[in-house]
């Protein structure tokens, strides 16, 4: 049953890969493929950037047109201008930036006169344009300033404003690799009008990526009342004016010295082995351009150098008008938000920055750059947002490479039609090295790739990456391909054949190619566009066993040929292009519920690539159109060429011609014997071998409708009649009829015993989400005398598992594929959790329009699983296999990772060794048979434990007859025979510290050098119980014997414990910033976490940070300084605690509008093991939150164990292995992070 593989594959196929972005795309794009950005947190609160992908395509002339400076900037491109006057009177002029060149415009199909000449060909174009978004507005300055704005609603009142300068690490010159991303860091660190959206309840932040950098702000759309705001104030204003402010920096000396230190320290934070794996991926992928060279991050002994006039002549280069695009998605006016830009941004001149470049010895090799990006790369020839580079496609036969050669792609919307440069454009780019492919003095170390032939024109680039600290074998096999833009329904036609494909081998390879025994443990298949790197990459991932690593590489690349020689049957065909439909009819559903940053996310990728941006409502009417029609001969041509690069290796039925990439990262190995043992020639001779085998089609699987008939329902409802019971709980609140909706949540429990909780959430249109909890977890290991892990490795087991009763595995797991359902099954300390995210509607239909055979509704599926999972589980060997070895894999990874080693370490100390709390290590694991793990995971599946939440867009009657019928009828005495007679049932509490305190040093062998600290200590646990069994409250209360009758009862509150601890933790995350990160400079992040149990009594803080190993001691000492100030020196104040509140309100209404937090706060108030979670933990949270006092918050601190002799503290540091020999390979940089499908922060 491993439905979060299986359909969260499906889901990454369909839905674009990242699947928090459910409600984004209106095409569902795949993501952007494996890229290196870089992060800043900016203080006011942590938030990722929204980072997605699309197309792109070239600005159509307007010839009608008038002259402008609006043309003459931005539309073929933002030309170098005459000479201007200095604004504000001055008599002087400038002269034209020196970097400044005609470009096409960044708005790409957006950009007015293209936009307008796509909807004037609708009647003559040999494919119908797809429709432009009706509410999306778009513009050009005269200044050439370009702007989106996209009216949208949900959240309502607030908005978000995204800055994109078109000039990431990819446009830096030899001597400035890394500059950009300090740049970013001083801009928008440096602004003082940033600073004045502090409290707000705004969240500020900022990322650097190969071909851009963007900052932006999320905000309400009016400032809070009181406090030094006084009346409220309109917040866009205040935004416009931060993000503009980016634009002109004032690049002090003291914050460069400041933000060096930050990204000095986020260098040594994210030089994971991870990361180092992706640098290798990425550096080898692109060997023929600038991104093998040019990481975000940069050098070091650069970074360590530069000056105020160093970043100043970067951001006086690149932060020009016409070198940015402005969105603002949210709840505003659209007159009043194009208004407020022109106001905001208008008096910006490119000139005016051109005239303070302060190193005028850059001017002139920037201005080469400039000409030769103009001249031969992508970055002019498809979109502005791409990189300035050029690839080694890998197409099929009859289509060239397309960019090479002097070649140039005309907006015709076939990939066939090229024209030539002229001379003078071929000459720029010849004479510039613009794609670094000669030898230059700050160069890593560098072995020039080899290329093997593999057969006549079949040309594979292999790189082995060898390193100690790898634990498996992993395997990425590439061919990158031009992006084609998706703008009419041509192209929109083949886009969804490419998708099907996508999904129907995705599922083969995690649900039919996992056999008893897999070779590979992890395996993708996917082709994303990607506008940071300017193509769109087809990639194999796959991890396995290291001495199986030549099978692991046959079976999957078998499972691709089969896909590309033999396509996909009528049975998949039509499974996949019905999940498409729902997907779409899902979207369209939403409407303008997607959130701001979903929205904008999509927005921004899809203008990158030039696709045509729609509403939900339009991409649903154009994907039921282009489906009806979808043929199975089309659907299979896209995957014989998807496939190409690999069938074409042996000849296969389309071949392909340019590069494929393959590379290969093992755990260090001298024995060339060993069966671990690979290199360059055997791996391409295992791609060889695998290329060979004939592969024969794959048979369609039989697919239930539905894994309970109606006739067994029935017989179950006369068997066990069932009913409702009011709800009962422990804090105070009294029961809940059985037979009324109440609101926000209905709480009831079943006859049997099963506590029932649901939520109407229509934020999350036609989606659901349903948590099971059952109480015990590894706790209950422990009580009830199961053998140690065997809790935790069944639970896996069953989530690797999946067969019910008659139905086989991989028919249960297509039933959930067929039905959208993704499941995901843990233990943790203190409770067994299953999750299930489902559609609402009607799913696994079949036909379109008045043809359409409806399926049952997700919600009725998942109520379907739950019920088997109670009473009709098989067990299977093979499942218990996959879960020991997904666990011994997992604990031998920790012990060669830096973070995961030393946090292990220290919880170890804090514990006294408690098993409980520890990573589950190898023996344990292999001790557990299928008869332990089957006795503890069904003695925990007692109805009378279990309680249920159900959140979504459902009408809540019919969910409840739903539950009734298919759970109320489950039997009382279910799973009685796994039961332990006369166990423990009250939960233990956390091991008692040891003091005094004590501090912990740890050493791991690495090449590189990394240094992380740690303070712990103890806390109450998530309600305020302490290990003693005495509260937050009761702790409160005895210490302030002049309290107040209001003071009293509001610590009187259930809820109060918890309220003072979210406020503690966001109060000291600031501290934290402000003091180790901004004041000392000691790291680029520290962060404090509270451990957060709910049934065992008490828990620990622990405190995080990362610094250089020179530092370590110095930021652990600063950290425990921090924690003492609160308590002492420097008390928490009133404007601490509003602007926590402010933050913890912000999220909590935020996270209220997902039906996964729904779930997650109803999950245990009816669960008689956390006494002081109930109802009015919810309905009385806002209240409760504002009422808490300065005093409460400092009186709730004196129940941690944060005097000096309480702490435990750690350093983990590496070392140098003896005898370290550095190999001559390809050596990136470091990266703040990678990963397919968006921004990463760091």
């Amino acid at each position: 049953m491993k439905f979060q593989v299986a359909t969260g594959i499906l889901a990454t196929a369909l839905l674009g890969g990242d699947v928090s972005l459910l409600g984004t795309s209106a095409f569902s794009f795949v993501p952007q493929r494996s890229s290196v950005v870089v992060t800043t947190s900016k203080g006011i609160s942590k938030n990722d950037g929204h980072v997605r992908r699309t197309r792109s395509s070239l600005v159509m002339k307007d010839d009608n047109s008038k002259f402008s400076f609006a043309n003459l900037f931005s539309g073929e491109g933002a030309a170098a201008a005459a000479p201007t006057r200095v604004r504000g009177g001055n008599s002087a002029t400038l002269e034209p930036h020196p970097s400044q060149r005609d470009h096409i415009n960044p708005l790409n199909a957006l950009y007015p006169p293209n936009k307008r000449a796509i909807e004037e060909s609708a009647g003559t174009a040999p494919s119908p344009p797809l429709p432009f978004h009706p509410g999306v507005q778009s513009g050009v300055l005269s200044n050439g300033f370009s702007y989106v704005f996209l009216p949208n609603r949900s959240p309502p009142n607030r908005f978000e404003a995204h800055l994109q300068v078109f000039s990431g690490s990819s446009d830096e010159l030899e001597p400035q690799q890394g500059i950009a991303h300090l740049t970013e860091h001083v801009a928008y660190m440096g602004s003082r009008k940033r600073e004045r959206l502090f409290g707000t309840g705004s969240q500020t932040n900022a990322y650097t990526d190969f071909h851009h950098t963007v900052f932006y702000a999320a905000c309400p759309t009016y400032s809070p009342n009181g406090g030094s705001f006084g009346a409220p104030q309109p917040m866009l204003p205040m935004a416009l004016d931060a993000l503009c402010d980016v634009m002109e920096a004032r690049c002090d000396p003291s914050r460069i010295e400041k933000e060096r230190q930050a990204v000095l320290s986020e260098m040594t934070m994210v030089n994971t082995i991870e990361y180092r794996v992706e640098c290798q991926i990425l550096s080898t992928l692109h060997r023929e351009n600038r991104l093998a060279k040019r990481f975000p991050i940069g050098k070091e002994s650069l970074i360590q150098k530069w000056n105020r006039d160093d970043v100043k002549t970067w951001h006086r280069t690149h932060y020009r008008p016409d070198n940015v695009l402005l969105y603002v998605v949210g709840d505003l006016d659209p007159e009043y938000v194009q208004q407020t830009i022109e106001d905001k941004f208008g008096h910006l001149s490119a000139e005016k920055q051109g005239s303070e470049i302060a190193l005028t010895e850059l001017k002139g090799e920037a201005s080469e750059l400039a000409d030769a990006v103009v001249g031969g790369t992508l970055k002019q020839r498809q979109s502005w947002h791409y990189p300035p580079v050029r690839h080694d496609f890998c197409v099929v036969e009859g289509v060239n490479d397309l960019l090479n050669d002097g070649t140039k792609l005309v907006e015709t919307g076939d990939l066939e039609v090229v024209e030539k440069k002229s001379e003078d454009e071929s000459s720029i780019g010849s004479i510039y090295d613009i794609h670094l492919q000669q030898p230059y003095a700050l160069d890593d170390k560098v072995q020039f790739l080899k290329e093997a032939e593999l057969s006549p024109g079949k040309v594979i680039r292999p790189h082995i990456f060898k390193h100690e600290l790898l634990q498996n074998f992993s395997f990425h096999l590439f061919a990158k391909r031009p992006v084609e833009p998706i703008k009419d329904m041509k192209s929109f036609r083949r886009s969804l054949a490419r998708r099907v494909c996508l999904a129907a081998l995705q599922i083969r390879l995690n649900v039919g190619g996992r056999s008893d025994d897999p070779a590979f443990t992890f395996v993708e298949f996917n082709q994303l566009d990607s506008a940071r790197e300017g193509c769109a990459v087809c990639s194999l991932d796959m991890t396995a066993d290291p001495p199986r690593w030549r099978e692991a590489v046959l079976k999957s690349i078998s499972e691709i040929r089969k896909l590309g020689i033999h396509g996909v049957t009528p049975g998949e065909m039509e499974r996949y292009a019905s999940a498409l439909l729902t997907d779409a009819e899902q979207l369209a559903a939403q409407g303008d519920m997607i959130s701001h940053g979903d929205q904008l996310a999509y927005l921004m990728e899809t203008v990158a690539n030039g696709h045509t941006f729609m509403s939900p409502e339009q991409s649903y009417a154009v994907t039921e159109q282009a489906l009806s029609t979808l043929t199975l001969e089309e659907v299979n041509r896209a995957a014989a060429e998807l496939c190409s690069h690999i069938t074409g290796l042996n000849d296969g039925e389309m071949t392909s011609t340019g590069m494929v990439v393959a590379v290969a990262c093992t755990p260090k190995s001298s024995d060339n014997d060993d069966a671990s043992f690979v290199d360059d020639d055997l791996l391409c001779q295992a791609i060889r071998d695998a290329c060979s085998i004939e592969v024969e089609p794959v048979e369609d699987v039989v697919v239930p409708h539905t894994l309970v008939t109606p006739e067994e329902l029935e017989e179950a409802m006369k068997a066990y009649p069932p009913k409702w019971e009011s709800g009962q709980f422990t804090d105070g609140t009294p029961n809940t009829p059985a037979d009324r909706i109440t609101r926000p949540f209905t709480l009831r429990r079943l006859g049997n015993g099963i506590r029932v909780g649901i939520n109407q959430n229509s934020a999350e249109s036609q989606r659901g989400h349903l948590r099971l909890v059952a109480p015990g977890g590894r706790d209950a290991e422990r009580r009830l005398g199961f053998k140690s892990g065997s809790l935790a490795v069944g639970a896996r087991a069953m989530q690797e598992g999946g067969s019910f009763g008659s139905f086989s595995r991989e028919q249960v797991e297509l039933f959930a594929v067929d039905h959208l359902i993704m499941v995901e099954i843990n233990c943790n300390e203190e409770s067994l959790v299953m999750d299930f995210v489902f559609p609402t509607t009607n799913v696994g239909n079949s036909g379109y329009g008045e043809n359409m055979k409806l399926g049952i509704t997700g919600t009725e599926a998942v109520l379907q699983i739950v019920r088997e999972i109670l009473i009709d589980f098989n067990w299977e060997e093979d499942a218990l296999g996959r879960s020991k070895s997904s666990y011994r894999t997992a604990h031998e990874s920790l012990g060669k990772s830096l973070e995961g080693k030393s946090t292990e370490m220290v919880m170890d100390a804090v514990t006294s060794g408690d098993e409980r709390f520890l990573s589950i290590d190898v023996d344990t694991v292999n001790a557990v048979t299928l008869e332990d793990a089957k006795n503890a995971v069904m003695s925990q599946l007692r109805p009378k434990d279990l309680e249920i939440s159900v959140s979504g867009d459902f009408v809540v009657n019919d969910v409840l007859d739903q539950i009734l019928q298919y759970l109320g009828t489950v039997p009382a005495d279910t799973n009685a025979e796994y039961e332990v007679k006369d166990a423990p049932m009250e939960f233990a509490s956390v091991p008692k510290l040891s003091l005094p305190g004590k501090h912990l040093d740890l050493e791991l062998e690495d090449s590189d050098p990394r240094a992380v600290a740690y303070v712990a200590g103890a806390a109450p646990n998530q309600w305020g119980y302490l290990a003693d069994g005495t509260s937050v409250a009761q702790r409160v209360s005895e210490a302030d014997k002049r309290a107040s009758d209001y003071d009293k009862q509001r610590r009187a509150h259930p809820l109060f414990g918890n309220a003072a601890l979210s406020l503690i933790s966001e109060i000291a995350n600031r501290r934290l910033f402000s003091t180790v990160r901004e004041r000392k400079q000691l790291t680029y992040d520290a962060n404090f976490s509270l451990t957060g149990f709910e049934r065992m009594k008490g828990g620990w803080f622990l405190v995080t940070v990362t610094a250089s190993k020179e530092k370590a001691q110095r930021a652990l000492d600063a950290c425990k300084e921090t924690l003492e100030a609160l308590r002492k020196s420097n008390p928490i104040s009133v404007d601490n605690l509003e602007s926590a509140k402010r933050v913890v309100l912000n999220r909590h209404e935020g996270e209220l509008r997902t039906s996964q937090y729904w779930a997650t706060i109803m999950s245990g108030i009816q669960e008689e093991s956390i006494p002081l979670k109930g109802p009015l933990s919810v309905t009385d949270f806002h209240a409760v939150i504002e009422a808490m006092t300065v005093k409460d918050l400092q009186l709730a601190l004196d129940c941690m164990g944060l005097e000096e002799s309480e702490l435990y503290t750690a350093i983990g540091k590496t070392v140098q292995p003896e005898g370290l020999v550095v190999d001559d390979i390809v050596k990136a940089s470091p990266m703040a992070g990678m990963g397919r499908g968006g921004a990463l922060t760091g």
